[in-house]
């Protein structure tokens, strides 16, 4: 059984549909060092974006950094992905790739 939605929200992808698959389906073969890296990247950086939001002594002044960036060409448009790509470059500079 498939199941498509269409999701409404802030965000700078235009593909908002998803389809999900009521069946469970298993991988057939186990996970790279990549993906486990880049998982492992995931976790981190929305950890770090949920105490970034939550956090009032950088509130502020992430607020005023992401409005001045919102207008510029390479800009992000809304307040959480710009704080996905603060905090991914944080991330970045702590864990240079191997």
């Amino acid at each position: 059984m498939l199941l498509g939605t269409h999701r409404v929200a802030a965000t700078e992808n235009p593909n908002c549909n998803r389809l999900y698959l009521r069946k469970q389906t298993k991988r057939s073969t186990p996970l790279t060092a990549n993906e486990n890296r880049v998982r492992a990247r995931f976790t981190a950086v929305a950890a770090a974006v949920k105490a970034r939001m939550n956090s009032l002594s950088t509130i502020s002044s992430d607020q005023a950094a992401f409005a001045a960036q919102k207008d510029l060409a390479d800009g992000r448009t809304t307040f959480k992905a710009y704080l996905w790509k603060v905090c991914g470059e944080e991330y970045d500079a702590q864990h240079p790739q191997s």
